[in-house]
């Protein structure tokens, strides 16, 4: 059992939704991101998406294409961004750590040579954004192989053939945009995501979390009512972009925040 699994039943034993934050490796400098990493447990984080920066990052809004090229600008590399796993992996056996990108750094490696040093380094899981189901049958067996979870991105409109195909290959978790856009636009409709999340559990038999419009504490809540679990991405960005002093202790703070507001909706 993966550590990405095993966190997600422990909390399923306890009713509780597991709390995902992604920031950009390397964001705002390569120096501070273990830093943040650890912030970020502190603050309630279960599993952490660590975004792999890259050049053309088509899913993503302004606010965290920002972080990438921010990144980018200090040569973060995806070896570099291994590093980084393996720095946190030294003082943190435990939480799960899912490298989120695109497939060219990934096939620019080779899927064997990325799985390997990606177990090395003590990643997780991989959310590959631009790989589809369809052409991810060669990457997900290898990635299996070699102990890493590949995780699927669903959305609104995602067909039913190909909820299908992601819920014969993903593991861990899928994650479901909730809005039809890119990170950070719009509000969510909590109601609509609800009847969509009814939908897919027919199909899929490991846990669903949702992103893409989760910016405050009460949507966390309002979200973690209804789903496994609740990713932030860009809200969390937008605090590395209003400077480093004081940033880790920010990230702390909002994100206990929202895990004591999701603890909340089970009492």
């Amino acid at each position: 059992m993966s550590r990405i699994q095993s966190v997600m039943q422990q909390l399923a034993a306890q009713n509780r939704q597991a709390l995902i934050p992604f920031i950009t490796a390397g964001d705002p400098h390569p120096g501070i991101t273990v830093k943040l990493m650890h912030a970020l447990v502190q603050g309630g984080a279960d599993v952490i998406e660590l975004g792999v920066p890259f050049s053309d990052p088509m899913a993503d809004g302004p606010v965290i294409q920002r972080a990438s090229e921010r990144a980018l600008a200090h040569k973060v590399t995806m070896r570099g961004v291994f590093a980084m796993v393996a720095e946190f992996r030294t003082t943190n056996p435990t939480t799960p750590v899912v490298l989120m990108g695109y497939a060219n750094p990934v096939e620019a490696m080779g899927y064997e040579e990325f799985a390997k040093s990606a177990i090395a380094a003590g990643v997780d899981g991989v959310l590959t954004v631009d790989m589809p189901p369809e052409e991810a049958e060669e990457s997900a067996k290898v990635f299996k192989a070699h102990g890493l979870d590949p995780i699927f991105l669903l959305a609104p409109t995602t067909p039913e053939s190909r909820v299908k195909a992601v819920a014969e290959l993903a593991s861990g978790y899928v994650y479901y945009v909730s809005l039809k856009g890119v990170t950070g636009s719009a509000n969510l409709d909590v109601a609509d995501v609800k009847a969509k999340l009814d939908v897919l559990k027919q199909y899929l038999s490991i846990p669903i979390g949702v992103g893409f419009g989760i910016r405050d504490a009460a949507t966390a809540k309002a979200v973690a009512q209804i789903a496994d679990a609740v990713v932030i991405g860009s809200r969390l960005v937008q605090e590395v972009e209003l400077g480093e002093a004081g940033l880790a202790e920010r990230l702390r703070v909002f994100l206990a925040e929202v895990r004591a507001a999701m603890d909340s909706a089970r009492i």
